[in-house]
């Protein structure tokens, strides 16, 4: 694998709003020198994955060490999550379609069509601990040219396999991200600006769709939550609302955010994909369990 030098770490001071008390994070400048970074996923090897759009990779980077190349070719990679065995499930925006990748490296095709219409782009992606994945298919850019379904759609795939759609849509989903308890399901759309939440039952079905987040600022993207319920939102900046959507607080970043994920050994650090840089931000919570495989 190519490794890359890491870049050294630049502080940069970022505004915690809140209502009762006004600390200050330090976010960390961790890599750079990419130009499009998304899709941040920790492994429970002690590493971070995330892709870099445009210049079609995976990376991985390991605190201390730095980064080196995961997967050359990447078809477009853009959201990545871990199963519950270790094997990443990458949403390939560019090939249309997702994928599962096992420790040997080999790429397994988990689904490209949707009623004999290929995708989309698939965008984002999220796997509950009992093997359920759920994921993204908007269109941005000249994605959108080529779209065979006549709407966006949000996605649903089984532990057995089986695809199911659980909403469509003329307007564009993006991020997505489970509850810490895996029973409420939370999708970001880009054109609305807002947060939907979907209840989930022990199948993994979603039902009663409802709108939890409004008046965001900016264009929401990735999502996740910590173990306390809270979302953490990349928009123009990151914010953090509560389980009942109340926004409480925002961290200025020095490029807007595209995604986030909970890493290092604790789980307590904020990895933020930004442009052409990978940011961490130490947090006081840890990271949902439903995202820690």
């Amino acid at each position: 694998m190519k490794v890359m030098r890491a870049i050294a770490l630049l502080p940069i001071i970022g505004a915690l709003c809140v209502a009762q008390e006004t600390p200050t994070f330090q976010v960390e400048r961790a890599a750079g020198g990419f130009r499009f970074t998304e899709g941040p996923t920790w492994s429970k090897d002690g590493s971070l994955i995330f892709s870099d759009i445009p210049n079609n990779r995976i990376h991985r980077f390991v605190p201390g060490k730095g980064v080196e190349v995961f997967r050359e070719n990447s078809g477009g990679a853009n959201g990545n999550a871990f199963d519950e065995h270790g094997r990443l499930i990458t949403c390939e925006g560019e090939n249309r379609r997702i994928t599962r990748t096992n420790a040997k490296g080999q790429v397994e095709v988990l689904a490209d069509k949707f009623e004999g219409k290929r995708f989309n782009a698939p965008n984002d992606v999220v796997v509950r601990k009992d093997g359920n994945i759920y994921f993204t298919d908007p269109a941005f850019g000249k994605s959108v040219d080529t779209r065979e379904l006549d709407f966006y759609g949000v996605y649903h795939i089984t532990p057995k396999g089986e695809l199911q759609v659980i909403a469509r849509s003329d307007k564009r989903p993006n991020g997505i991200t489970l509850s810490p308890n895996g029973r409420i399901l939370y999708v970001a759309n880009s054109d609305e600006r807002v947060i939907r939440a979907y209840d989930l039952d022990r199948q993994g079905a979603a039902s009663n769709e409802r709108v939890l987040i409004t008046g965001i600022e900016g264009v929401p993207d990735g999502i996740r939550t910590d173990d306390k319920g809270n979302l953490y939102v990349a928009c123009a900046k990151l914010t953090v609302y509560t389980p009942e959507g109340k926004l409480v607080r925002s961290i200025e970043m020095a490029e807007t955010p595209a995604n986030l994920a909970f890493g290092d050994a604790d789980y307590q650090t904020l990895y933020v994909t930004a442009r052409t840089t990978l940011y961490r931000v130490r947090l006081n919570v840890k990271g949902s369990p439903q995202q820690e495989q």
